[in-house]
């Protein structure tokens, strides 16, 4: 059974707004007391934090698909529905978020890092809220916006100060377990190691991290064995261990070849070539290992390598190698530059700034692309007529009637605003007349269909006066 997960393509989907709500108050004698539909509630976000108690992305491989809750519709009586709840994902620190096409989204570095991978929609806007001195009563709502959705791939990089790189059964396991209190599984067959494992060294006063990276193998870089899945893992290390085995028992290997080989991987890699190197020849308890060890020493010195004879099982050479390690870490992290505190700039866009463009495509259609008319297109329910009425008057105040004129657009051309995917479509008539204008004598409203005593009085009132007026005009002619 996998117990280790270090990438995972994970499909998140914020939650929706709520729609708000078109509603009248209505008590005894009160028949049209105004508007009081409440907004709706704001959709729930996906927010992923660094959790250090976390080390895999194990949960995620099971379970890929997450989605945050929706916003609640708001209510009459001024009522707003309620927020969405955000859904928080725990992640391991040295979580890289990616999109599909390998692009880098975030770099989530330390506790407590978070990076909101799925926006919640806007809830919808009542008429309580959309209505104004011209519009006294609004018949619509706003619709909430959906949430945002997509897939994001997570690949874990270990933070660690020390990688171990080597050949299969190099020792790699053995001298993380005797250099730290990390207890992985050793063996003598090639690919023991599995999964990366972390230690905590302390030299002196210094404490650093030592992880033992899975054995590498020729063309690791390409696909082949494991070393493909895990030298994501060494990208953070401040320094990398060659682990060589002195005392191997395949012929067609020797120490010095099988770093050429590592060297070579790294290289193809990519992007490892300034960190610094240190070689341990291990096993040099073995009698055979340690003539092969002073035998290959002075080539590695000669090529500026450090060299180390260690051996894990009779714990020899591991305190001046366990220094020297914190030595190098300590260096590294002096000329690493202070991180600042996050400078938060604000760009205010320009007043005049319409934030949308006008295309025309080639086969006729105008498009209309902007974050103000496409939120606007989404918000709007087209079943409404007055709601139809709303956007025009938006999208005119806007300034898309103008800019449509400028690029040409006559009287019935198709224009289209937002995605070709998710578009609206229509023929354009310039100058829409706003169905939301269209309303009565203040207190009255010719959509609601309820029965409204007053108003039906003043009218029998004004009809008699108005009869009142014909008959005393027919026998007063002049």
């Amino acid at each position: 059974m996998t117990t280790f997960v270090d990438r995972v393509e994970l499909h998140v989907a914020a939650g929706n707004g709520g729609h708000g709500c078109a509603s009248v108050h209505r008590e005894k004698f009160k028949p049209l007391g105004g508007p009081d539909g409440g907004n709706g509630g704001h959709g729930g976000d996906v927010i992923l934090v660094v959790d250090q108690s976390v080390t895999t992305l194990l949960d995620y491989h099971h379970s890929p698909h997450r989605k945050a809750t929706n916003g609640k519709p708001g209510e009459g009586g001024n009522r707003s529905g309620k927020d969405g709840q955000d859904l928080v994902l725990p992640v391991p620190d040295g979580t890289v978020v990616l999109d599909r096409q390998g692009n880098v989204l975030a770099d989530l570095v330390g506790q407590g890092t978070t990076y909101v991978a799925a926006e919640g929609g806007r809830g919808g806007l009542g008429n309580a809220a959309l209505a104004s001195a011209r519009r006294k009563a609004p018949g619509f709502a706003l619709l909430g916006e959906p949430g945002t959705a997509g897939e994001v791939v997570l690949e874990l990089k270990t933070v660690a100060d020390v990688a171990l790189v080597g050949y299969p059964s190099a020792g790699k396991s053995s001298l993380i377990s005797v250099l730290s209190a990390a207890k992985p599984k050793i063996a003598d067959y090639p690919f023991t190691t599995l999964v990366p494992n972390l230690g905590v060294v302390t030299a002196g006063s210094t404490v650093y991290t030592i992880a033992d990276v899975p054995g590498l193998i020729p063309g690791a870089s390409q696909g082949r064995g494991l070393g493909l899945e895990f030298l994501r893992h060494v990208e953070r290390c401040s320094v990398l261990v060659h682990v060589l085995d002195t005392a191997t028992l395949e012929s067609d290997r020797d120490p010095v070849t099988d770093l050429d080989v590592i060297e070579e991987e790294l290289t193809q890699y990519g992007g490892l070539g300034g960190r610094p190197r240190v070689v341990v020849l291990n096993k040099v308890d073995i009698p055979d290992g340690r003539d092969l060890a002073e035998m290959i020493r002075p080539e590695l010195e000669q090529r500026g390598y450090r060299v180390f004879e260690v051996s894990a099982v009779a714990h020899s050479g591991l305190r001046e190698l366990s220094f020297a390690l914190a030595e190098i870490v300590a260096r590294a992290r002096a000329e690493k530059p202070k991180e600042e505190a996050t400078r938060i700039v604000i760009r205010p866009k320009a007043v005049d700034d319409a934030g949308f463009t006008v295309t025309l495509e080639d086969d006729g259609i105008y498009r209309v692309r902007g974050e103000k008319p496409e939120r606007w297109v989404r918000q709007t329910d087209f079943n409404n007529d007055e709601a139809v009425g709303y956007l025009a008057d938006r999208l005119n105040r806007l300034g898309v009637e103008d800019a449509l004129m400028k690029a040409g657009a006559r009287a019935g051309d198709g224009v289209a605003i937002g995605a070709e995917d998710d578009a609206v479509v229509f023929d354009w008539e310039p100058t829409m007349m706003a169905g939301a204008e269209m309303l009565g004598r203040r207190g009255e409203d010719h959509r609601l269909e309820a029965p409204r005593p007053a108003a039906q009085r003043r009218r029998d009132r004004d009809a008699e006066r108005d009869e009142a007026q014909r008959e005393y005009d027919a026998f007063h002619p002049f």
